[in-house]
């Protein structure tokens, strides 16, 4: 199966001699600091990565990182200093500004931060509007958006204007609009970063519960590693211009690529992301294969790996397909919640102190 969305290289520098500017940053002639003080800003540097279909592909970093300026490049609202995007193939860079539009129009679809509604318009109208702007009739269209709106739950409220909303639900008629034009890839920038942390969670939970169904295309930018966790497939997280690391929630906190990716995920909920897979040793003895004892699976959460090891009396066996695949010694749960040292090799990120509890449970 090809790759939906392919990222070559690309550079994005605002300023004087661009062209200079890059190939100063390819030959490390110049760092980003040195061409800021010439006035330079290199927003993106040498970001490269694929995107499957029907992945949610995260892109995480603090502000200034440069990732949302990456976003505006796959669409072609930016045009890259240097690089090539593709989608489906087709090399977005090579394209005229029409045949650009055509393809946001019909192929890619963009859920902003601040929901960008139209306050004239209705509900309906709003989730409409994309299709409007490609020529679909009325009665087609209107049936495509309440159909969205439906799958955002918010059938009912198609007539009602969008002051009439909560934020959250101006966010809903967002995604619908963005769904209404059956687009083959979703972008979606900082999408849920506006809304208070209870309605922000929901719309996670609803994007979830969407992909689940539609399984969708989607990249999704964002500053907060558990939203990123939480909804990425796989995450690259930025800083300073660059990728410094793209893999799963899993990869990202067993296996920082360097400090600071770690200090990011010294603070994340563990128990949240981990699973057996991950955690376990793949050595396995004779009396853990043969034993009749509870066993877990590589999807098993840590939550449920630590309550199943509290009921055996030996290391728990991870069973897939009828084999056992792997054992979780007791001491390596411990190690990954507190202070002790979980298996040589296996997590060299810092500890989450709050974890205790769960492990003498």
């Amino acid at each position: 199966m090809s790759s939906r969305l392919e990222a070559e290289h690309l550079f994005k520098v605002f300023g004087r001699r661009p062209d200079q500017a890059v190939e100063r940053l390819r030959t490390n002639t110049a760092d980003r600091e040195e061409l800021r003080s010439d006035g330079v800003t290199a927003a993106v540097i040498d970001a490269s990565f694929s995107v499957e279909p029907g992945e949610i592909f995260v892109v995480m970093g603090l502000s200034g990182s440069g990732k949302s300026t990456l976003l505006r490049m796959l669409n072609g609202l930016l045009e890259p200093t240097a690089g090539h995007v593709r989608f489906d193939g087709q090399d977005l860079t090579g394209l005229s500004g029409r045949e650009l539009r055509d393809v946001r129009s019909r192929k890619i679809s963009m859920v902003f931060q601040h929901f960008a509604l139209f306050p004239h318009r209705s509900v309906r109208d709003n989730a409409a509007y994309g299709l409007e702007v490609q020529g679909v009739p009325r009665a087609e269209r209107e049936r495509r958006a309440d159909e969205a709106l439906a799958l955002c739950g918010l059938a009912g409220w198609e007539d009602s204007w969008p002051d009439e909303l909560s934020g959250g639900m101006q966010q809903r008629v967002g995604l619908a609009r963005a769904l209404a034009t059956d687009a083959d890839l979703l972008l979606m920038d900082e999408s849920f970063s506006a809304l208070d942390p209870l309605i922000r969670r929901d719309m996670q939970d609803q994007l979830i519960e969407l992909q689940k169904k539609l399984k969708k295309t989607i990249v999704f930018i964002t500053h907060d590693l558990n939203e990123a966790m939480r909804l990425g497939d796989r995450i690259a997280v930025m800083r300073d211009g660059r990728i410094v690391q793209i893999g799963t929630a899993q990869d990202i906190l067993i296996r920082p690529a360097n400090d600071y990716v770690a200090s990011f995920t010294q603070d994340v909920d563990r128990s949240r992301v981990l699973t057996a897979q991950a955690v376990m040793d793949s050595e396995v003895r004779g009396d853990e294969a043969d034993c009749a004892c509870e066993t877990a699976t590589p999807g098993t959460s840590f939550t449920d790996l630590c309550a199943i090891s509290a009921r055996v009396p030996h290391p728990v066996a991870v069973v897939d397909d009828g084999d056992v695949v792997g054992v979780v010694p007791r001491q390596r749960l411990v190690g990954f919640l507190g202070d002790e040292e979980a298996a040589p090799g296996v997590c060299d990120s810092p500890r989450d102190k709050g974890g205790k509890v769960m492990a003498r449970a």
